[in-house]
């Protein structure tokens, strides 16, 4: 499996087989624009910055709603939640969604509002490979998402949504979610994507560099 991360909460998961999935693909927002093509996207909630699909190549399904979907030989499955603290109120609602490919199980948070709920734990099962939000602002702040790491154990944690040299968002950088981390379990890599033929043994945050050409 691979997976590379384009930037802000859009990465592309390529299984084995080669189907591609794309998560949340955004518009002109300082990252380099979407070239690649995809069999799936989903889109976790209908903001700008999260549901540009039109930049996505090929033909793709799109999944932008709860419940199981199979698409190809991936199972899909969106898990509602919140985008704020408010149950909604301020930027309504957000939806989680489990990968199950190659045999592992992969969690996208989306934009989430809140730390998981029991509900919420209980759909999401286990868990190898989680992207979550970090930046805080308008999502879970790095304590937060820390929690929710707690909470789901991942082998693999793959940081998302946070500020960069080239996201001009009020949010805040990773540091602030990785210092949280012994340093020995934080991995900074040099490039946009990640093979993974296996999981790491011990809990392990890969920081990818999001693609700059």
């Amino acid at each position: 499996m691979k997976i590379k991360w384009w930037g802000h909460a859009c990465f592309k998961i390529t299984a084995s087989d080669g189907t591609a999935i794309i998560t949340d693909p955004y518009p002109d927002i300082g990252y380099q624009p979407i070239t690649d093509q995809a069999d799936i996207v989903t889109v976790s909630h209908d903001h700008f910055d999260h549901n540009a699909v039109d930049r996505v190549g090929g033909e793709p399904t799109v999944i932008k709603t709860a419940g199981t979907h199979r698409v190809k030989n991936v199972e899909i499955t969106g898990v509602d939640s919140v985008h704020d603290d408010a149950g909604g109120d301020k930027r309504g609602s957000n939806l989680i969604f489990t990968f199950t490919i190659d045999n592992l199980k992969i969690v996208h948070l989306g934009d989430q509002g809140i730390v998981l709920t029991e509900s919420q734990i209980e759909q999401i099962g286990k868990v190898d490979i989680l992207m979550l939000p970090v930046g805080g602002t308008y999502t879970i702040d790095a304590e937060q998402a820390y929690e929710v790491v707690q909470q789901l154990n991942p082998k693999a944690v793959l940081p998302m949504h946070y500020k960069t040299e080239v996201l001009d968002f009020d949010i805040a950088g990773v540091e602030e979610f990785t210092k949280l981390f012994p340093k020995d379990k934080v991995k900074s890599l040099a490039e946009a994507e990640l093979t993974l033929d296996m999981l790491p043994t011990d809990q392990v945050v890969y920081l990818l560099r999001y693609v700059t050409e």
